[in-house]
């Protein structure tokens, strides 16, 4: 099977230099009980120093209008919570728009479909054919973990009812930490209904969160091995990754010997400078699954009025947990962004494509 090889570099938080490649298998198409049809693209990180990590990218209807665009009535609620005032807005029967701008519970709904697809392919299905439903346990990281429903997918595709134990850990700033000058705090870890045979039938953790910097994951992991010490293997559930976050959670020592796969929707990201939270698509054809839909996304974002394009900075990972609760605080995010890049505001990109639209009608 032919495979594509992405090479990349960066320079780490203390000058040290990380070098890899990121190989991506071609796409698979499966279907799901259910779900329809999608495809998935199983593939490995590996690093010039010799770690090494799985993935597999998924792309359904679901995941695509998450991390590309989709067309949707023009829902006047959003047009005032954009900055728009509905009054002023022509009627459209309605208009394209970016997965940033799908907010609150229409995103839980959309990402609990998303996240269905993926526990529903073929890559997981051997998983659930090994090990019963005591064997697995769920492990959404508040907050944005808990919106993913890792648990109901897994019943409704295989009927196990499985543990599901809530964690709330952050990173928080600390000069202390060597290279990061941050260090992660776990203040919630809900395992205390668990006695030890019930620890000990844990074979197999599946672990729900974002990765932008890794940091959080890594410890995650780290403590998740601690107290489950009979574990084989982590499936991490991350619609949004960046190859930066990845490599830290491939190099370090504690998921030394630990065989970890991350399953991501359609495309890895590349985190951004100076904070590196905030994540844009790679313009390379070969990193999506139809590179369409990457020329339509970086066509509606468009240039500034300096001719950069938009969709080269921070776009895709706006508001990794605030899009889910603060749909008013995700525009306040990416209206900060958009400002200091661009000089632009989310209302003006809409307010452009809603007169293109127009003018294509007419």
């Amino acid at each position: 099977m032919n495979s594509f090889i992405y090479p990349f570099a960066f320079t780490e938080d203390d000058t040290s230099q990380v070098r890899g490649a990121l190989e991506l298998e071609e796409p698979l198409p499966y279907r799901h009980h259910g779900q329809g049809s999608g495809f998935y693209r199983q593939g490995r990180m590996i690093l010039e120093d010799g770690h090494r990590l799985d993935l597999v990218l998924y792309h359904s209807q679901a995941t695509e209008t998450f991390i590309y665009l989709r067309k949707t009535p023009l829902n006047r609620n959003l047009l005032e919570i954009i900055g728009l005032n509905p009054s002023e807005i022509p009627t459209l029967p309605e208009v394209t728009l970016p997965g940033q701008l799908c907010l609150g519970a229409e995103r839980v709904h959309q990402v609990g479909t998303a996240i269905r697809d993926v526990i529903g392919s073929p890559v997981l299905r051997s998983t659930f054919t090994h090990y019963q439903q005591q064997n697995i346990a769920v492990f959404p990281i508040v907050r944005e973990g808990l919106k993913y429903q890792v648990s109901e997918a897994i019943f409704d595709e295989y009927g196990n009812y499985c543990d599901e134990i809530v964690l709330d850990a952050h990173h928080v700033f600390d000069r202390s930490v060597p290279i990061y000058n941050r260090k992660v705090e776990m203040t919630l870890f809900k395992d205390k209904d668990f006695d030890q045979v019930r620890r000990e039938n844990i074979h197999v953790a599946f672990v729900a969160d974002s990765i932008a910097s890794g940091l959080v994951m890594k410890e995650v992991i780290a403590r998740i091995r601690e107290r489950f010490d009979h574990l084989r293997q982590v499936e991490v559930v991350a619609p949004l990754a960046t190859i930066r976050g990845l490599c830290r959670l491939a190099r370090a020592e504690t998921t030394r010997d630990l065989p970890i796969r991350l399953h991501v929707f359609e495309t890895l990201l590349n985190a951004l400078p100076p904070d590196y939270y905030y994540s844009a698509h790679y313009n390379v054809p070969q990193l999506h699954f139809d590179p369409r839909l990457e020329e339509a996304y970086r066509a509606w974002w468009g240039q500034d009025g300096s001719g950069r394009w938009i969709a080269d900075t921070a776009c895709a990972g706006y508001g990794w947990s605030e899009v889910f609760f603060s749909p008013r605080r995700q525009i306040e995010m990416i209206n900060a962004e958009l400002g200091s890049r661009h000089g632009l505001t989310i209302a003006d990109l809409v307010k452009r494509r809603i007169v293109q639209s127009l003018a294509i009608q007419s």
